[in-house]
């Protein structure tokens, strides 16, 4: 790895360069293991610490088949599918690469007893497989997490409708939070010059989940003018709803649980903002029974921001602790569009204010090629700024996968992997210059 590392950081090294390079035959990764999926039962979840499930060591590298590449990753993140794999809930991710190594003779690589996750990078491509021929050996990328097969029609107008669609590094092996990772060509994109490795490595899943979710017509389509309701809107996925429903000529209506989050909500540009501790929000009286009479507060308290307007969109993620007072909340004729349930999957919702009211609820489930490509393309631009907030050495990812799941992170937390220390890999300077505060604007929080 030493030699990849070097050609990287002398940031002068040609594709000729690269592709003389060896590949490892093995590499540093982090990784659950089949033998210890038991190891939570009769925990809480709350409970359940991923610094017991997750290992960091080396692994074989995998071989590379058609339309793939192998990655040296200099940066990873953290996401809540993180959180999942390393405490087995809602199901081991065993299952998935069973199913998935059933599939071909190519994708029975993937079927170990041993999980390599992660499913954000930014990275150097070192090899292309066969029917590769958009990128080389020394391009700088990141990637995003949509895996396809595409070999059934289903898929052709949306690669989020295939059959055999799958996130990956939750359900394939051999993910970003490693040394060398393996995608499929189709998930590269370019890394953003003005950026550092771990800076492009944090948006990937989060911004292209939520432009998916808000902005595209395969969601919720928002336009101009509209007045969308984000849940956790400094968290890593509603920060990037946040800057979406700004640049977009929408006004965001800005959930959080502290001064410290409000605060970072208004430098982002947002000024509809509701605490909803400090408020005192309680939608469940107890276990099994909601309050309506908080969903109306919520509203009242809407329209006094809004100056008596409901939302058109609700951004919703939280899922069960949530989903009853985003439904009431939407406006006649309003969209509440939902991509993750971190709060709880088993929703409960009055029907009379959905069916009465004329209002749609449409699942959001990452993104496709082209999406993802709009949504790093606004990364590239500077129009959209990475929300991290926390680096970790890679040694380390067991505690910032606790970090995340006990909601002691703002934005984004992200993982050096090869990258020896932050702040590395900006080829852009004049524009990171002009960006510097967005840029910044999480850090140390």
């Amino acid at each position: 790895m030493k030699e990849i590392l070097e050609a990287i950081l002398a940031g002068d090294s040609t594709s000729e360069d690269f592709a003389a390079l060896p590949v490892p035959d093995a590499y540093l990764a982090v990784t659950v293991h089949r033998e210890d999926t038991e190891m939570f039962a009769g925990i809480p979840s709350r409970d359940k610490d991923p610094r017991q499930s997750l290992h960091v060591e080396q692994v074989p590298t995998p071989e590379l088949g058609p339309g793939e590449a192998l990655v040296a990753v200099m940066a990873s993140s953290i996401n809540y599918n993180t959180v999942w794999t390393s405490i087995f809930e809602p199901v081991p991710t065993f299952g998935f690469l069973e199913r998935y190594g059933r599939t071909s003779p190519l994708a029975k690589r993937h079927d170990l007893p041993y999980h390599v996750i992660g499913s954000d990078l930014s990275g150097v491509v070192l090899r292309t497989g066969p029917g590769v021929h958009a990128w080389k050996p020394g391009d700088e990328v990141v990637a995003h997490c949509l895996s396809v097969e595409l070999e059934s029609p289903l898929g052709h107008n949306d690669t989020m409708l295939d059959p055999e669609q799958r996130i990956w590094g939750f359900e394939t092996n051999f993910g970003g939070l490693a040394q060398v990772a393996l995608v499929k060509a189709n998930q590269l994109l370019p890394k953003s010059a003005h950026l550092t490795w771990e800076e492009a490595a944090v948006p990937g899943l989060v911004n292209s989940t939520a432009y998916r979710q808000l902005v595209s017509r395969n969601g919720a389509g928002m336009k101009q003018g509209d007045i969308v309701l984000v849940w956790g809107a400094s968290g890593g996925l509603g920060s990037y709803a946040t800057q979406l429903a700004l640049g977009g000529g929408a006004t965001p209506v800005c959930v959080v649980s502290s001064d410290e989050k409000a605060a970072i909500c208004r430098s982002l540009g947002a000024e509809l903002i509701i605490d909803r501790n400090a408020e005192g929000y309680r939608f469940w009286k107890d276990e099994h029974t909601q309050d309506p009479k908080e969903w109306q507060r919520l509203g009242k308290r809407i329209r006094d921001l809004t100056g008596g307007d409901d939302v058109d969109i609700v951004f919703e993620h939280p899922g069960r602790e949530t989903f009853g007072a985003s439904v009431y909340v939407a406006r006649r004729g309003g969209t509440i569009v939902t991509c993750a349930s971190t709060s709880g999957y088993l929703h409960e919702y009055d029907n009379r204010y959905l069916w009465m009211n004329l209002k749609r609820i449409v699942g959001s489930h990452f993104a496709n090629y082209r999406e993802a490509w709009e949504a790093n393309r606004l990364i590239q631009r500077a129009r959209i700024h990475p929300t991290l907030s926390r680096t970790y050495a890679l040694a380390d990812t067991g505690q910032a996968a606790y970090d995340v799941h006990q909601n002691r992170h703002q934005g984004k937390i992200g993982v050096l992997a090869l990258a020896p220390t932050a702040g590395l890999g900006v080829r852009d300077l004049p524009l990171r210059a002009r960006h510097l505060t967005e840029i910044n604007r999480f850090r140390d929080r």
